[in-house]
């Protein structure tokens, strides 16, 4: 089974990470990474409540979940192959650490190896509105190749729930990492 790659950072906009998360381990074996910011915005925004609560809900034998402070996870080495990687939701603090090179935790380590791995990163910042340094940081992220995919939902195929928005979101990530999926209805003009 072909690894990916999920971190899982304290912007708002969680409930697209455990989408993400849902989806792709049908198909991945997941390592998920967690920030301690993510816990805490999770305690507001779903109903679970900690680190070991999402680890008890999650962890399968083929996701593998890792707090960011887990800098010796197999994810942290360019010997560890794997598909990709997902940044989502990405907090600024996050994007920027991995646009200037500061690699100090698992997730920011993670990013580095896929970068000068010449992997697939996608990351989806949750700010608004954006400051001249947030964009200034993504165009330098854009510029090596990385994929910068913003949680913005559609309405043109009418969606009629949160699950509908979420899900359109989360098809177009897929999208962006090259992973067919039907979680929303496209454009057909």
């Amino acid at each position: 089974m072909e690894r990916l790659i999920l971190a899982i950072t304290g912007a708002s906009g969680i409930i697209y990470g455990i989408r993400l998360l849902e989806e792709v381990s049908k198909i991945f074996q997941v390592s998920v990474i967690l920030s301690s910011s993510a816990t805490k915005v999770m305690e507001y925004e779903t109903e679970i409540k900690s680190f070991n609560e999402f680890r008890e809900r999650y962890e399968k034998p083929n996701i593998k979940i890792y707090f960011e402070n887990h800098i010796d996870a197999p994810v942290a080495s360019g010997s560890c192959k794997s598909r990709g990687m997902f940044i989502v939701p990405c907090s600024m603090k996050t994007l920027s650490a991995i646009a200037t090179g500061y690699a100090d935790n698992l997730i920011t380590r993670a990013a580095d190896v896929i970068i000068k791995e010449g992997r697939r990163l996608v990351i989806s910042p949750r700010e608004t509105p954006l400051s001249a340094i947030h964009i200034e940081n993504m165009l330098k992220l854009a510029r090596i190749g990385v994929i910068i995919a913003p949680p913005m939902p559609a309405f043109y195929h009418n969606p009629q729930t949160i699950d509908d928005m979420v899900n359109f979101v989360v098809g177009k990530l897929l999208d962006s990492m090259g992973i067919e999926n039907n979680l929303y209805r496209r454009w057909n003009g």
